[in-house]
């Protein structure tokens, strides 16, 4: 493991995100990981329920540029972009 000079420091939303995983959007199922971030190879737009719950809401997003939404579904109908991956 590479030495971290940070590695000690409390990380919080601001920080840099140090983890990512693909997002496959689902009608039926969360994501197991809440994102602070989502980013898209193509741009359209997505379906989410956000983390605090309510109805899903359509919000646009842009390749390469991150979506700053942390939410707990990527709905399959309704989400027209693709590649997505989530950091936090």
């Amino acid at each position: 493991m590479p030495n971290d000079p940070f590695r000690n420091a409390a990380t919080g939303l601001q920080s840099p995100a140090v983890q990512a995983a693909a997002i496959t959007p689902s009608n039926t199922v969360d994501l197991p990981n809440v994102p602070r971030a989502i980013y898209a190879t193509t741009a359209g737009n997505l379906r989410v329920t956000m983390l605090a719950g309510g109805e899903p809401v359509t919000l646009p997003v842009l390749v390469g540029v991150p979506l700053p939404v942390r939410v707990q579904r990527v709905w399959a109908t309704g989400t027209t972009a693709a590649g997505l991956v989530g950091v936090w």
